[in-house]
């Protein structure tokens, strides 16, 4: 199995490769910025952090737009963070055009936020949270509703089509956490970084045949 990592200068790219390789060691886990090594892998995975109009400006720069798009459609995709965001079609950070393969827009937290018993709470979203499962997908297998996983992050997905969320969390207000739809899935908060929880969803992702 061919993985690649595709690397448009944003991203903890080591963490998600060597993540990748300690669950499945038999594979090829590449890290890439080649739009033509994207079209012939079996996975794409597409990380990243950093601020959205950086994300986008550099992954147009390096030729890497078209082929992400193409692997949406063609092979299993997986999206972290900034590689869910830029699915959509735009981000009010910065007011930058996003990839436009799903509808909706990425919005920043609003200020004044606050939980259940009244504590205000910090922007960016950072720390472990729970993970509502929308709906039942193959990536969620042998992951119990309500897991916590890693985020850190300012802005949200507000997905237009709400028949792609496939996992939800809740700061403040109720955001997407994952959306998935046909051979791609994508999450905003950091697998990588998520301890067993996560290391299941991307072994999950490895073994998927959608």
């Amino acid at each position: 199995m061919n993985i690649a990592v595709v690397d448009y200068g944003m991203g903890n790219l080591r963490s998600v490769s060597k993540a990748l390789e300690h669950v499945v060691p038999d594979a090829r886990v590449r890290i890439t910025s080649r739009p033509e090594d994207l079209r012939v892998a079996d996975r794409i995975v597409v990380p990243g952090q950093g601020a959205m109009p950086d994300c986008m400006r550099q992954l147009r720069e390096r030729g890497l737009a078209d082929a992400v798009v193409e692997a949406t459609r063609t092979k299993p995709f997986l999206g972290i963070c900034i590689g869910l965001q830029m699915l959509f079609e735009r981000s009010e950070e910065g007011g930058v055009e996003g990839l436009g393969v799903l509808a909706g827009t990425v919005r920043r937290f609003p200020a004044g936020l606050a939980d259940a018993a009244g504590n205000q709470l910090k922007i960016p979203h950072m720390g472990w949270n729970e993970v509502m499962q929308s709906a039942s997908h193959p990536l969620w297998r042998q992951i119990a509703e309500g897991s916590r996983f890693y985020f850190v992050h300012s802005y949200y997905a507000d997905a237009s089509d709400t028949g792609t969320q496939s996992g939800q969390c809740t700061y403040g207000l109720p955001f997407t956490a994952a959306v998935a739809r046909d051979n791609m899935f994508a999450v905003q908060f950091h697998p990588e970084k998520s301890q067993a929880a996560g290391l299941q969803l991307l072994r999950n992702f490895v073994h998927w045949q959608p």
